[in-house]
């Protein structure tokens, strides 16, 4: 027999375990890959807690090691206002997990040859050409200053361009100049990608490109770059390079209203999240994509086998080598290193798309070195172990600082059941 909830299928018990299922993993019991399942146990019962405790309305949970799947499952409401019960197949605004697509999309051009890493902006984006800097005098008061080079696509990549999110920012004259081109999150998906771009050539970079890491809208117009050199909407160009290829069903940027039902939603007291019933007029690489989980561990299980998934390569081991090092080296991080920003915690670095842990202590959940994540606004997660052999996503819509402590949760509860 098999379960079905919605277009997805999962195994029950009765399952033949090792064959493979439409999210692409064979199945296998924890034990048998070195994962203790009375272990595994703990991490519905803790989960269930934070539902009852109504400090999160619930979560979608999947674990695979050694490429099969070993842990799935679905905890408290999809929908806690209407009474609706938490399914695998639920449909989630992943925010800033849209940037490792991306990452990825972009990649790939730069596999074929029609970008560089060095490439400044400006080659396929001539607007940018000649942003400006904001400096600040000794009297206090705030000037702009040519910037002395360019922001390149490397920059983009690891958040060195100088950018940031005006909707974070303590310097007044940022915030205001990011309103004014309306490059704060939700009036942005409404412009067009012209008016977006031409509202980032507008508005003053925070400090000299690549110089300092801050997360920042740097995706976004990586995003219109994979635009301008592919010729199609970031939408269209991630669902015939990534999405459909790796069967990616439910995801994109918009989700269609035969499956409105399965949209997880947050508690009815946290700020609204994005509508993503809507088509975006600009389709943001940096926060704009809805996924499920099932779909996401197939990206991760793609990463985690080397750039190959079901006897197709999207992207080399070499690059996968390059994305995930260490890409920010001595650079300073404003106004905190990514590690921090992500879950609070030390130990790690940025790469291109990609937070990497750089050796295993200073951060204060356990991993390997070299496993490499992101995590997105609205509460969603994931992680790739390649020394544990190991990819989590967990999925959930959780407004506020509780996302760090949730994340940093979760983390710990995967890695006390490895060993059996």
């Amino acid at each position: 027999m098999r379960a079905r909830l919605g277009s997805l299928f999962f195994p029950t018990r009765s399952t033949v375990l090792g064959r493979t299922r439409p999210h692409g993993l064979p199945t296998a019991r924890p034990e048998s890959v070195d994962v203790s399942p009375e272990r595994l146990a703990r991490i519905r019962t803790v989960l269930q807690r934070e539902v009852d405790t109504e400090r999160m309305p619930g979560a979608v949970v999947m674990i695979a090691r050694r490429g099969r799947l070993i842990y799935s499952a679905a905890i408290g409401f999809r929908d806690k206002a209407a009474g609706e019960p938490m399914t695998k197949d639920g449909i989630f605004r992943i925010y800033s997990m849209t940037k490792p697509l991306a990452s990825i999309g972009a990649i790939m051009l730069v596999e074929e040859g029609k970008i560089q890493l060095n490439d400044p902006v400006s080659k396929f984006l001539p607007e940018l050409a000649k942003m400006e800097v904001m400096v600040k005098g000794t009297d206090g008061k705030t000037t702009r200053e040519c910037a002395k080079r360019q922001i390149t696509i490397h920059d983009l990549f690891r958040h060195t361009a100088g950018l940031t999110y005006g909707e974070f920012s303590y310097v007044p004259e940022i915030r205001a100049a990011y309103a004014q081109a309306k490059l704060f999150t939700e009036p942005s998906r409404s412009i067009t990608p012209e008016q977006f771009t031409a509202g980032i050539a507008k508005a003053p970079l925070v400090r000299e490109p690549g110089t300092e890491f801050e997360y920042s809208l740097a995706v976004d117009v990586l995003g219109r770059t994979i635009e301008m050199v592919s010729g199609q909407r970031l939408s269209t160009f991630l669902y015939e390079r990534l999405f459909r290829p790796l069967n990616m069903t439910d995801t994109g940027f918009k989700v269609p209203e035969k499956n409105w039902r399965r949209i997880a939603e947050p508690l009815r007291r946290q700020k609204k999240f994005l509508d993503v019933t809507i088509d975006p007029v600009n389709e943001l690489a940096g926060v704009g994509a809805v996924s499920t989980a099932a779909d996401y561990l197939r990206f991760c299980q793609m990463m985690l086998n080397g750039g190959t998934f079901e006897g197709n390569r999207y992207v080399s081991p070499a690059t996968i080598r390059l994305m995930t090092s260490d890409h920010l080296g001595s650079r300073p991080a404003v106004p905190a290193p990514p590690g921090n920003t992500l879950m609070g915690v030390d130990g790690y670095t940025f790469g291109l798309g990609f937070m990497v842990r750089q050796g295993p202590g200073l951060a204060g959940v356990p991993g390997s070195e070299g496993e490499y994540m992101w995590a997105g606004h609205g509460g969603t997660f994931f992680w790739i172990d390649p020394q544990e052999e190991l990819a989590v996503v967990f999925m959930a819509q959780i407004a506020g600082g509780h996302r760090t402590y949730c994340f940093r949760m979760i983390k710990t509860l995967v890695a006390q059941a490895l060993g059996k």
